[in-house]
């Protein structure tokens, strides 16, 4: 009984004792999951805005769709190997831009520099894997097999 699904059940009382299903224990990781992405992108949207109503919305949206769009991009690191080294960079662009975002201000940086830095990096990153391809032994043993 332990590792059986009950139908579309979450939890099911046996001899008095209430016992999760694994459904319910799927379903906890599943959103668990979705917590953890709309966490990490609250930097992101610090690095654009502080208005609280797009933080806000940003995260709830966060936590609705990028559990879909982290499966696409699983699929899209693989075909992009460049992705990798770009989304570092903007990750550290976004780290710069939280820590000096003052200083920034006073030189008269704007938010729409950071979308073309954003644009500019992953065009950058997707254009060089397709100039440049991955050659065969730079495969790591894992990739050679899938």
């Amino acid at each position: 009984m332990a590792g059986d699904f009950i139908q579309h059940r979450f939890w099911k009382r046996i001899d008095g004792k209430l016992f999760l299903t694994p459904l319910f224990i799927v379903l906890v990781m599943i959103e668990f999951t979705d917590v953890i992405f709309a966490f990490d992108s609250i930097p992101a949207i610090f690095s654009i805005t502080t208005d609280p109503y797009i933080v806000f919305f940003s995260n709830i949206f966060a936590i609705i769709g990028l559990r879909s769009l982290f499966f696409l991009l699983i699929k899209v690191v693989d075909l992009f190997h460049y992705l990798k080294v770009g989304i570092s960079f903007l990750l550290a662009f976004v780290g710069f831009k939280l820590l000096f975002h003052t200083w920034l201000d006073t030189v008269g940086y704007k938010n729409i520099y950071s979308l073309y830095v954003i644009a500019g990096t992953l065009l950058i990153s997707i254009l060089a894997s397709i100039i440049f391809p991955r050659k065969e032994t730079d495969l790591s043993p894992q990739e050679e097999e899938g």
